[in-house]
């Protein structure tokens, strides 16, 4: 495996992370807001990750994002009708997120992208260290 091949397969995983840290934040920030129709509420999202081959060898795979998929889960229904944004029942919905969750998800991407940085830095102090044999 080729110096170049370390550092495509790694930058891919910590775009992967990135991007789930990036869902994961929009998520939390949406957590609690409400709307007045349920067909506007936020809705949670996640990405969906693929294998893909790096270089010329199929046995190596680095991943991708595929898309960002949004919950099909129905919105909260609360009575409010004091709530400015309340329809005519005195309901607002808010998106179904489960904060405990999100944080899990979140803590899981930090710590697989510090793992990912760990990897390059390694790459990266492997291959100073082979130009330097000859010196």
């Amino acid at each position: 495996m080729s110096g170049l091949t370390i550092f495509q397969i790694v930058g891919s995983a910590m775009h992967a992370q990135s991007t789930r840290l990036n869902t994961v934040a929009s998520n939390m920030a949406n957590g609690d807001a409400v709307s007045g129709d349920p067909n506007t509420v936020y809705k949670a999202r996640e990405p969906l990750f693929q294998a893909v081959a790096v270089g010329d060898n199929p046995a190596v795979q680095g991943v991708r994002v595929t898309q960002i998929k949004e919950s099909t889960s129905e919105p909260i229904k609360r009575y409010e009708p004091g709530h400015p944004l309340a329809d005519e029942q005195g309901y607002v919905y808010a998106p179904d997120i489960d904060p405990v969750a999100q944080m899990v998800n979140m803590i899981s991407a930090s710590r697989s992208y510090q793992a990912n940085v760990e990897m390059l830095n390694t790459a990266k102090e492997l291959a100073i260290a082979t130009l330097n044999i000859g010196r």
